[in-house]
């Protein structure tokens, strides 16, 4: 693809169709972008484009997000696979040569996509194999140019931000200390330079706001450099940088107020990151902060004093609040809080009106309930004043418990008595109250159990019966919604503590709530609902049971359903998961009101597939169908064909209009029938339908779709092999093998697949291609092998060798290289046994090995023999070895998903926790492998007398023992 004009009017035309609202005429220009992108020269053309000045402003700002999501799509695609680089070298070089000065040159909304081109890219390649940006980079501070500036600082937080959370590596010291030594020094005499510039234009406001965003950007450059360690040059520079942070918490310049009470100005901005950064000084540099801290605790005290309650200030009060409760958690400074006058102005002037509820905190739950909800909920993590207010709250009263609770009782009583003389018109100071008592109680817990620890001294249970309950007995629902709202969450977060007697009382009342017409207090219904019903006793049972439950089911089912009507509601994450959670729990007992739920549930489907945008709601609504198809099979395996009826129309609308979000969970749902149907009969035409357009590598290139597919595939091998054979596509099978076995990330689903043909595929087929599946099992591993990939290579050849047998493992190994076989046992075997983690394959190798003990003839032979007995030892050493000691590095070892039902929606495959496939075991007729292994070698020595006395010769005395050991477990001896 040559840079022509020609070809860019014509990506230009592409770029603007992208932009439709109409899918026929924006999907094909998409797919056709798709399908361009790996030629040579395509992001050369789509950088020529973002520069041309002349060209349309919107088409420039598509071709760079474009180019952003190409980087991020192919830059290191080739990593993970050792496929083909799908980027061209020289298309590599050119970028890397064009883009810092055509991002530095842009307008800043391209700037924005351009600098997160470059943070993907130097991710990558910075500094090794782009040592040379950060100079091009730091040389443009010397520009006087704050446009251009603000670029590379721009540019310079998105790409050392994730040194903030990175964990600790060599690599990542190398990293740090290769940029300090270039950037530590220009950075500091930029932010003298530029605090100067303050005072220089101090009457220019323009000039002003564009000085001070450098400094917003200068900062947060000095956070990201500052989070793993404290650098010795910041450490040498404490005092300027100290002396800047304390002059730009105090600076006022009026005119830089945005008359705007919600959306924060540069120097709110600014604030912000400097509370942001003498935090982090605060907790993980204590002792170096020490001389600055108490002008830092009055600075940031008078701030918090005189800063209003407007919107705009939340980012910094929060982050004031912040650096406050790190100090009063320091027991350095425990002389500051001890006095009770001190306390008490904290209450007064800081915690109270920063727990209280604001017109615009009002306004927020109304107009945007979704809003409220993901910054208020149990287990946000979005940083709020309540939040931050909430914070210090706890660790004043975890550090001076005695002391605060006096204080804290007197305004709980003033604002009890407040609400009580006029409820409608006060309250707002009973949702304070309710505020203060949680966050005052609360000492521990955990997202999944809530507050489980609490302060003594608070009765809370007293508190939920004389203070909460009343008002959720209030006839009518809709009353004082903010205040229905907290009391609802409160019983959400104190579960744990307040006990099932408590929670069965209250049941009955957050059902009630469910029809609601507040958004947020039917969601908070729903959410508690959900939570109380997924409570586990210390056996691990369930506490509200289908028993508990019996008397509400009713009104359960037909409320979460009737929620769903309501306005802003139809696609409700809350409601959606308790409904998911209410069938878990009554399993059998829900069937009577499955006929009217899985209509619903399907039309809720087709719906939500026309634009699909929830992506949490999607997932347990995905969750509720599997599980309904589950408890209704379980009773009645027949009644899949219903559920393929009613679903079937739906899922072949979403594979044809190629709806990416859904592609996963319908490949998920296909399998969990097909799984039903296993052992019923032949598979239905509809599926064989769909068989060959599984095997389409478009696909297989979404890894979103590789593990469902896999398993999809996989069920159809099991129970329509020989259709599949009929039909000829077992070499459409082995080229999606090929292709998952040279991927790193995807290699174990290659074994998978492969176990899944060698069990049930035929096998004289199948065999006539192993010598070719071998080659490339060897091939990746000869170019690239990982702890992962050899655990999964050892359990396939064991598993080879029970299906088949090890004599011809041995001579299909030998075909491909003479004495390979041998090198296979030296290298791989004797070396990582020990390291195969997964229970079942354990099991899988030690039988495969005993296989090759005691049934390979070939393990005799002259070359081969001498690793009879290592082997034998490396066994030894794996039945030894603790399991528990591997753990750690299970994630590294295993392929496959998390097993956490509350895991919930993941960007790239999300795995359905009640569609999860069932753990095969091979072997399940065997159930010690020690007594396996005993029971062969008795054989193997009465078959042979004498000839195993020999290969245990080289055996050390200590692994003879452990072998006596096992001989005397199975009952049998050794001749």
């Amino acid at each position: 693809m040559e840079v022509t004009d020609a070809n860019l009017q014509l990506l230009a035309g592409y770029l603007q169709q992208t932009l439709s609202a109409d899918p026929n005429v924006r999907r094909p220009a998409e797919k056709l972008l798709e399908s361009t992108e790996l030629q040579q020269n395509y992001p050369v053309l789509l950088l020529n484009l973002i520069d041309k000045s002349q060209m349309d402003m919107t088409t420039r700002i598509a071709g760079a997000i474009a180019f952003k999501n190409y980087v991020k799509r192919n830059w290191a695609a080739h990593e993970d696979t050792d496929g083909p680089d799908r980027i061209h070298e020289s298309d590599r070089n050119t970028i890397k040569s064009l883009i810092v000065t055509l991002m530095l040159h842009s307008p800043v909304a391209l700037q924005k996509q351009l600098s997160d081109a470059v943070s993907i890219i130097g991710k990558h390649d910075f500094p090794k194999k782009w040592p040379q940006m950060i100079d091009e980079m730091v040389q443009r501070f010397a520009s006087g140019d704050f446009n251009v500036i603000n670029g590379v600082l721009q540019t310079a937080h998105s790409l050392f931000k994730r040194y903030r959370y990175e964990f600790k590596s060599q690599a990542l010291w190398e990293e740090i200390k290769f940029v300090l030594d270039r950037m530590a020094q220009p950075l500091t005499d930029l932010l003298q330079a530029t605090m100067q510039l303050t005072k220089v234009h101090e009457n220019n406001m323009e000039a002003l706001k564009v000085i001070y965003g450098s400094l917003v950007l200068v900062n947060k450059v000095f956070f990201s450099l500052n989070s793993q360690d404290l650098p010795e040059f910041f450490e040498d520079n404490m005092n300027t940088w100290m002396g800047a942070f304390i002059q730009q918490l105090a600076v006022n310049v009026p005119a830089l107020s945005r008359d705007d009470d919600d959306d924060p100005g540069v120097l709110e901005f600014l604030r912000s990151q400097v509370c942001e950064n003498i935090c982090l000084y605060a907790k993980k540099y204590d002792e170096e902060f020490k001389p600055f801290m108490e002008q830092f605790v009055t600075a940031v005290w008078e701030l918090l004093v005189k800063t209003s309650l407007n919107t705009k200030n939340d980012s910094l009060v929060s982050n004031a609040l912040q650096f406050i409760t790190v100090v009063a958690e320091r027991k350095n400074y425990q002389g500051i809080f001890e006095n009770p006058e001190i306390l008490a102005r904290i209450c007064e002037k800081v915690v109270i009106p920063n727990l209280d509820i604001r017109p615009s905190d009002e306004e927020l739950f109304e107009d945007s309930p979704e809003e409220y909800i993901r910054r208020d909920i149990e287990g946000s993590d979005v940083d709020t004043r309540r939040r931050a207010a909430c914070d210090l709250v706890k660790s004043l009263s975890l550090n001076y418990e005695q002391k605060i609770f006096g204080i804290f009782s007197q305004y709980l009583e003033i604002l009890l008595a407040k609400y009580k003389e006029n409820p409608a018109a006060n309250w707002r100071s009973k949702d304070t109250a309710i505020y203060l008592v949680t966050s005052w109680a609360s000492r521990g817990g955990t997202k999944k159990h809530g507050i489980t620890q609490t302060s003594e001294l608070v009765p809370l249970p007293e508190f939920c019966a004389t203070q909460i309950i009343p008002e959720l007995e209030r006839p009518n629902v809709n009353e004082l919604p903010v205040l229905k709202a907290a009391a609802i969450k409160y019983i959400m977060v104190f579960r744990s503590i307040l006990g099932p007697q408590v929670l069965a009382n209250c049941l009955p009342q957050l059902i009630r709530h469910l029809p609601a017409e507040s958004i947020v207090v039917h969601s908070y219904a729903a959410c508690s609902v959900e939570k109380i019903l997924a409570m586990r006793d210390a056996a691990n049972g369930i506490v509200f049971g289908p028993q508990v439950l019996a008397p509400h089911v009713n009104s359960l089912i037909s409320g979460l359903f009737a929620t769903l009507a309501i306005p802003g509601a139809s696609e409700n994450e809350f409601v959606m998961r308790a409904i998911m959670r209410s069938f878990f729990v009554l399993q059998g007992a829900s069937m009577p009101f499955m006929g009217v739920a899985l209509p619903r549930l399907t039309e809720i489907l087709t719906q939500v597939a026309k634009n699909p945008s929830r992506p949490h709601f999607n997932h347990y609504l995905f969750e509720t169908l599997a599980l309904s198809i589950k408890i209704v099979c379980q009773a009645d395996a027949s009644a899949v064909s219903s559920f393929e009826e009613a679903l079937f129309p739906v899922f072949q609308g979403i594979l044809q209009q190629d709806i990416v979000e859904f592609m996963p969970y319908v490949f998920q749902m296909l399998s969990v029938l097909l799984e039903v149907r296993e052992g019923s009969g032949s598979i239905p035409e509809p599926y064989w339908a769909l068989f060959p357009c599984l095997l389409s590598p478009a696909l297989w290139d979404r890894t979103g779709n590789v593990t469902p597919l896999i398993r999809l595939i996989c069920a159809f091998v099991k129970q329509g092999a020989a259709q599949i054979q009929a039909m000829g596509k077992l070499n459409g099978i082995l080229g999606i093998f090929q292709k998952m076995i040279a991927s790193k990330a995807n290699d174990h689903e290659g074994f998978y697949l492969l176990q899944n043909l060698l069990s049930y595929y035929p096998a004289p087929e199948i065999q006539s291609s192993m010598r070719q599946i071998f080659g490339l099992l060897f091939q990746r591993l000869s170019l690239s092998k990982t702890p992962k990939y050899i655990s999964g290579i050892i359990v396939f050849f064991c598993f080879y060798v029970i299906k088949a047998d090890g004599s011809q493992l041995a001579k299909l190994i030998d075909e491909i290289q003479p004495n390979m076989f041998g090198m296979l046992l030296e290298r791989i075997f004797i070396t990582d046994l020990k390291n195969v983690v997964k229970e079942v394959d354990r099991k899988m190798v030690a039988v495969g090995v005993t296989k090759l003990l005691t049934e390979t003839p070939e393990m005799m032979l002259p070359q081969y023999a001498q690793f009879w007995p290592r082997l034998l030892h490396a066994l030894i050493d794996m039945f030894e070895h603790p399991l528990e000691a591997l753990k750690g590095i299970e994630g590294e070892i295993v392929g496959g998903v998390a097993e956490d039902p509350d895991a919930g929606y993941q960007v790239a495959f999300a795995q359905l926790t009640h569609a999860q496939p069932k753990q095969q075991d091979h072997l399940a007729e065997i159930s010690d492998a020690r007594q396996f292994l005993a029971n062969a070698l008795s054989k193997y020595s009465q078959k042979r007398p004498g000839e195993l006395s020999n290969l245990l010769g080289p055996l050390e005395q200590e692994y003879r023992q452990i072998l006596q050991k096992y001989c005397d477990q199975a009952g049998v001896r050794i001749v």
